[in-house]
């Protein structure tokens, strides 16, 4: 995965993430760190639906 796939994941993810989540995941993306900011986008998504 590359992080223009998770970025357009991230995407479809805007009307269950805050803003300040969105951009924070992006960030990780970006630099580089694409597993922990995948990780990060289902620890967030686990928490909001519990």
């Amino acid at each position: 995965m590359t992080a223009d796939d998770f970025i357009k994941i991230l995407k479809g993810r805007r009307g269950q993430l805050t803003r300040q989540q969105i951009k924070t995941l992006k960030g990780q993306a970006l630099k580089g760190d694409i597993e922990g900011a995948r990780k990060g986008l289902y620890k967030c998504l686990r928490r909001r639906n519990a």
